[in-house]
């Protein structure tokens, strides 16, 4: 392996490194200032809760909104095989295609995950 190469690769891991510090520095930054308005103004904290569940749904991938869409059209639940069926997938596509949206949309807190034996169900929260 060349020298240069060597070099380049170590600068592009120093740069990662150095990305990943000032990002968890910035984090910690934001996360004070809001604690210390909370302390301050309990009421205010409810009202600042609903705007972060419609910075949630404006934050999703155009995927993820398309599924929770369905997920929201169909009440009593509905399986990853019919999110995908419903979005215009193939057949033997449509349950993969859902399901990585639909565990980041179960991670949020958006969708409810239910499982009864073999048998998955999805509803909206």
């Amino acid at each position: 392996m060349k020298i240069s190469h060597k070099r380049k690769v170590q600068l592009k891991l120093q740069k990662h490194i150095k990305a990943a510090k000032s990002a968890s520095t910035v984090v910690a930054k934001k996360e004070a200032p809001a604690k210390a308005v909370k302390a301050e103004k309990p009421a205010v904290e409810q009202k600042t809760e609903a705007p972060a569940k419609v910075v949630a749904d404006v934050s999703l991938t155009p995927k993820q909104q398309q599924v929770l869409d369905i997920v929201r059209q169909n009440a009593e639940g509905i399986n990853p095989k019919g999110i995908g069926l419903a979005a215009g997938q193939e057949d033997s596509k449509a349950a993969s295609w859902a399901t990585g949206a639909l565990k980041k949309l179960a991670e949020e807190g958006v969708v409810e995950r239910i499982q009864s034996g073999n048998k998955v169900l999805y509803k909206a929260l």
